[in-house]
């Protein structure tokens, strides 16, 4: 299935939300772990990442695709986008 959620992320101007798409496995009813991420905002994971282009929204993106694979994420709190 393909979920999409939002996730925190820390920059050098602080943490700033993400919006992340993600394929996913259904654990139970209302549970789903994420077994790979495919887009933060709309891009591919990529090392470095900046929300808005500029370098003080600069964030690892790599990082945060690694840190979001294997989570449980809550299914009333994501999006379905296919199952």
């Amino acid at each position: 299935m393909k979920i999409e959620y939002t996730a925190s992320v820390f920059t050098p101007a602080g943490w700033r939300n993400v919006t992340i798409a993600a394929d996913a496995e259904r654990v139970s009813a209302g549970i789903a772990r994420v077994l790979a991420v495919t887009a933060i905002d709309g891009e591919t994971p990529a090392g470095t990442m900046s929300r808005t282009g500029a370098r003080r929204q600069q964030f690892s993106g790599s990082g945060v695709a690694d840190r979001e694979v294997g989570a449980r994420k809550r299914l009333s709190a994501c999006n379905v986008l296919e199952n």
